[in-house]
């Protein structure tokens, strides 16, 4: 199992949909979220795209330097830069970092948001785009370590001669992680990523997912690794749990909700659409979990304002442990996870959940390389008690 958590560069809050409790999201912020992920011994932190993001390449780039082992998961959107430059910024990050660069590939499913930046494909043409931009990216950057030029003609894309000088650390190339529920994204995923994401979806959603992905991969002599995109609240007890739920949730109204759903339905994302049919709009201040509880801990809610992904693992300590590792037995490594404030609940998480998982996993947490006393000394003299499970 490897733990990811996310950088907010959409901004950050302790209450959804509402400036109430919001935080300033500069680059301060987000220091602080990479240094205590790194501290803490996450494998890497998502840095997402979109027009409501700040630039993930740019602001990777400015997390280097206060980080030393932490990996970025770096999104990256076909179509917006050609081919080759991308190429050069992800082998050029991957050489300052020493090694720390993933890529996430984003389609996109907003036609609004994409028309905005120039892009006008309609859904199975964009998958096609996409397609050509990511082996075109690959070739470039694989060939670098030999020194080879690439040629390359496609319906959307072409190179002639393209050359990458300078290759990244990682070999052949950063890893690829890339996610999308239609027909195409799991053809794309088969045939072109090392790793395919899902969102939160139950249990038995995302293995048929994964069997679909697994067998499409095969047939092209391929294996992946698969990951999930979801959202952690995560307390001492499930009531209080469910409690921090309800709080986030606290400062909605049914307009706000209503509005988001409008927006969301115009998306020509499968993706997007199978989130909203796991909350259907349902919103009960009342009874936050009515409806919304889709599986055993398993909490749509998030969806309800939050466009991608739109659940939440709500629960204790061990429920929460013990849906990741139902996870994981489906075949999944990657657990790229996210809370309300992300700051404070990267440490709680790290602090309540770290300790249930994998022992292997705990081995290589840097903490576990401290010595103590830990926690604060009594009266000069006495070392806090070990708690007690």
């Amino acid at each position: 199992m490897k733990i990811l958590w996310f950088i907010p560069t959409h901004g950050d809050s302790r209450y959804l949909g509402t400036s109430k409790g919001a935080r300033v999201a500069n680059l301060d912020y987000f220091k602080q979220i990479a240094i205590a992920a790194d501290s803490l011994g996450y494998e890497g932190v998502l840095i997402p795209t979109g027009r409501s993001c700040e630039d993930s390449w740019i602001v990777a780039s400015s997390l280097i330097d206060a980080t030393r082992r932490l990996k970025f998961l770096v999104a990256l959107r076909p179509g917006l830069v050609a081919p080759a430059q991308s190429a050069r910024m992800a082998a050029t990050l991957d050489r300052l970092s020493g090694g720390r660069v993933l890529v996430n590939l984003v389609t996109g499913g907003d036609a609004e948001e994409l028309a905005g930046d120039g892009q006008f494909l309609g859904h199975a043409e964009r998958y096609e785009q996409s397609s050509e931009f990511i082996r075109i990216w690959r070739e470039i950057i694989e060939r670098s370590h030999s020194g080879e030029a690439f040629d390359f003609e496609g319906k959307h894309l072409q190179v002639k001669g393209a050359k990458l000088l300078y290759p990244p650390v990682s070999k052949p190339y950063p890893p690829i992680f890339f996610g999308g529920s239609s027909e195409p994204a799991h053809e794309l995923a088969a045939e072109q990523v090392e790793t395919y994401l899902t969102w939160g979806e139950p249990p038995a959603a995302v293995a048929a997912k994964v069997a679909d992905v697994r067998a499409r991969a095969a047939r092209h002599g391929r294996q992946l690794k698969f990951g999930i995109r979801l959202h952690v609240i995560v307390r001492e007890t499930e009531d209080e749990a469910w409690r921090a739920a309800a709080e986030l949730v606290s400062e909605l109204d049914e307009a706000t909700v209503a509005a988001a759903q409008r927006k969301f339905a115009q998306m020509d994302s499968v993706g997007q659409r199978r989130m909203a049919e796991l909350h259907r709009g349902k919103f009960n201040k009342a009874n936050v979990r009515e409806g919304l509880e889709i599986s055993p801990n398993l909490w749509a809610g998030v969806g309800l304002v939050r466009g991608g992904a739109g659940t939440a693992l709500v629960g204790s300590a061990q429920q929460v442990a013990d849906r990741l590792k139902e996870y994981a037995e489906l075949g999944l490594e990657y657990f790229v996870l996210s809370g309300y404030p992300h700051l404070d609940e990267a440490h709680r998480f790290a602090e309540l959940v770290f300790p249930l998982l994998p022992l292997a996993l705990q081995q290589k947490l840097p903490g576990q390389a401290l010595t103590g006393p830990f926690g604060e000394v009594v009266a000069n003299t006495y070392i806090p008690r070990v708690a007690q499970s």
